[in-house]
């Protein structure tokens, strides 16, 4: 089956994905629930990380495969969303929709990337 994104953009995304949660707490306000704040930009240096340990066109190092990056991205996502209510920041709107709308996202771009590995030549 086909899927509508392929592996190239899905790469250049997990970037901006990355630099986006950093600048969340600042961006959409709420760099007052500390909690959140450190838990989404720990998200961002953990999706940079696993990006660049990815083999696709993105990848420094290109040791995890590229199968196992898109299931991160979907576990991720999950816990991402999962996180306002499990670290007790839900009542917070700000934190809680960015968290939700991160998540989604990150499960979203798993679920609909092309899983054809990259070619051993780098193509």
């Amino acid at each position: 089956m086909t899927k509508p994104i392929p592996r190239q953009v899905h790469g250049a995304v997990d970037y901006l994905y990355a630099a986006t949660a950093a600048a969340a707490p600042d961006r959409f306000e709420f760099r007052d629930e500390p909690t959140a704040a450190r838990l989404i930009r720990l998200a961002a240096g953990g999706v940079a990380a696993y990006s660049l340990l990815t083999r696709y066109e993105w990848g420094v190092l290109r040791v995890l495969p590229w199968r196992s990056h898109l299931a991160v991205d979907v576990v991720a996502g999950v816990a991402t969303m999962a996180a306002p209510w499990l670290f007790g920041f839900a009542r917070h709107a700000a934190a809680r929709n960015t968290f939700l709308a991160m998540g989604a996202f990150s499960v979203a771009a798993g679920l609909l990337a092309e899983t054809d590995e990259m070619p051993a030549d780098g193509r």
